[in-house]
């Protein structure tokens, strides 16, 4: 790449467990030679997300490649973490071609595209688009929201007074800012489900937002990248219900590390999780699990009660075998009643 152009750079939000990952595993995969850097935020202290991406064994994006930022939300960390990281991206000798950045599932996507204006940023980067992942059967099912009927009968009641709930809140931020939006885990849906479902979505965006379905994140590199939507110089019409604000906080969300025993088979765990999440109302749930007698890590990943596992690769010699899950829901979590009925 040129010294006099500008690196371009997609982010990548969405809910959580939305398919972000997916997405990012598949695109280093058909980004047709393309050097990326990915830069991926963990809302909570257990690197899951950046884990698995390590393991891809790509070329075109090798460990050193991706970087992971764990200290909080992204875009209330701009200046502490999320600047200097593109700086040394800058600083490197052999820049990358393309810049991912993989938003935690609870992130507001503006600040963090308006973070490109900095003037030592928008000089040298640009932000190429902005893509949005929907969880399709979660839409489906209304899973953003806590309780969509009783919000609609307060605000009813009482138009005073603003009883959105902070899911519906950050899911239309997302859209909002969104340059192309992918319905994911649409091979979930049912054919009416998506025709209604693109429909909604249509009715909520800018008519220049793209909106492209997909099963399991596999949108090819030559659809995600190359946007040009210069999204930081074009903030203005990507609103926001933070757009008053000076920051926004994370008090509506409670995110903690938990260890569990080592299941005898990943049955045994994934049948206690589903309880503990419908008890609980737990929105979100990862990490990696030592199976005894198993010689390989499972990756445990679950939004609302459906919960995916799989094997990805060999305990390494020089780490500990251990099973730990970070859980995220609403604030009010219970963490001593969670842990407490998963460890036991």
């Amino acid at each position: 790449m040129s010294s006099f152009e500008k690196i371009p750079a997609t982010v990548i939000t969405g809910f959580l467990g939305a398919g972000k990952t997916s997405l990012i595993r598949n695109l280093i995969e058909t980004a047709n030679g393309k050097r990326l850097a990915l830069i991926i935020n963990e809302f909570g202290d257990l690197g899951v997300d950046g884990e698995i991406l390590k393991g891809c064994g790509n070329e075109n994006c090798s460990e050193e490649d991706i970087v992971e930022l764990a200290n909080g939300c992204i875009c209330c960390t701009v200046a502490d973490d999320f600047l200097p990281t593109i700086q040394s991206l800058l600083d490197r000798p052999d820049r990358p071609d393309h810049i991912i950045v993989e938003t935690s599932g609870l992130a507001l996507p503006k600040p963090l595209v308006r973070a490109f204006g900095w003037p030592e940023v928008r000089t040298q980067v640009t932000v190429d688009g902005v893509v949005t992942v929907i969880d399709g059967p979660a839409y489906r099912d209304g899973l953003f929201a806590s309780d969509p009927s009783a919000v609609q009968q307060q605000r009813e009641e009482d138009e005073n007074l603003d009883h959105d709930s902070p899911l519906e809140e950050l899911f239309e931020d997302q859209l909002n800012c969104a340059d192309m939006i992918i319905l994911n885990k649409s091979d979930l849906l049912q054919e009416n489900d998506i025709r209604q479902t693109e429909a909604e979505i249509r009715t909520r965006v800018k008519p220049s937002v793209k909106l492209v379905k997909a099963s399991h994140g596999e949108i090819s590199g030559e659809v995600l990248l190359g946007i040009g939507a210069a999204a930081e110089d074009d903030l203005d019409t990507r609103k926001s219900h933070h757009d008053s604000a000076d920051d926004h906080e994370h008090d509506d969300f409670d995110s903690f590390v938990t260890d569990v025993p080592d299941p005898d088979q990943p049955e045994d765990l994934i049948g206690k999780l589903k309880t503990v999440i419908e008890q609980h109302g737990i929105l979100r749930i990862k990490g990696f699990i030592a199976v005894k007698d198993k010689g390989m890590r499972l990756v445990v990943q679950g939004v609302g009660s459906r919960i995916q596992y799989y094997y990805d690769r060999e305990w390494q010699t020089d780490e500990a075998r251990k099973s730990r899950l970070v859980v995220i829901g609403e604030h009010g979590l219970d963490e001593a009643a969670i842990s407490s009925a998963l460890q036991n």
